[in-house]
């Protein structure tokens, strides 16, 4: 599959993210070997771009999603998931080998299915979208892509985060939480917005790319300003 308008469309949906720049996505899908033979840019500058990105955005999802992960746990769960294991996991899963223009030649030796390839894709398409639609764009793209890698990893430390926090504190007094959600953006990158609804009153809010994001930053606003 080249990266023609169907396989732009394709690509879009499944990061959640439309460009503005379409010849972006297609030159972060654009292997150095087919570049080569095609006298086009490959997705090497990208890649580089975005392999900073995406560093930044974890660390700062970490960062805010358990305010008690102490940095050595934060270090290694950043190293877990920024690793190619990982990134070509996640390009697997939503199809993006069918999407990389290759060569001829790594082509027949396989370097669709390659790990090392497959992460560079990840980080270039995360480049592209920075370039194209700046921090937040390429934030919220990291997020969608990369959260479910994130929970799990935090996860597993037993670290928990605000909205846990706020639920078991509530429990302990018979008292209970509710998330209500507004969103806001244009659905290609969408901000959404929770309130954190205590005794029938909103107790706080917050925002974030994602429904959990905005539960968790609201969650935390009840937590800073109620005694408990």
């Amino acid at each position: 599959m080249g990266t023609d308008e169907p396989t732009i469309d394709v690509v879009e949906r499944r990061i959640g993210y439309e460009f503005n720049d379409r010849a972006l996505l297609a030159t972060a899908l654009t292997h150095s070997s087919y570049a080569s033979e095609r006298d086009v840019d490959s997705y090497e500058r990208l890649e580089f771009l975005g392999d900073a990105i995406l560093g930044m955005a974890v660390t700062v999802e970490i960062y805010l999603a358990r305010e008690d992960a102490p940095e050595g746990d934060m270090t290694r769960i950043r190293a877990s998931i920024v690793d190619e294991t990982t990134l070509a996991s996640v390009a697997r899963v939503i199809g993006l080998s069918e999407a990389v223009q290759l060569g001829v030649g790594e082509e027949r030796g396989g370097g669709r299915q390659r790990s090392s390839t497959l992460a560079d894709i990840v980080e270039s398409i995360i480049g592209a979208v920075y370039v194209d639609g700046g921090v937040d764009a390429a934030f919220g793209v990291v997020e969608r892509l990369m959260g479910d890698a994130i929970n799990r990893s935090l996860d597993s430390l037993g670290v928990k985060d605000s909205r846990s926090k706020l639920q078991e504190r509530l429990g302990k007094t018979g008292r209970s939480v509710v998330f209500t959600y507004e969103q806001s953006g244009p659905d290609h990158d969408p901000v959404f917005t929770a309130a954190a609804v205590v005794d029938e009153v909103d107790a706080g809010s917050g925002s974030g790319r994602s429904k959990k994001a905005a539960a968790i930053a609201a969650a935390r606003d009840v937590l800073d300003s109620m005694d408990l």
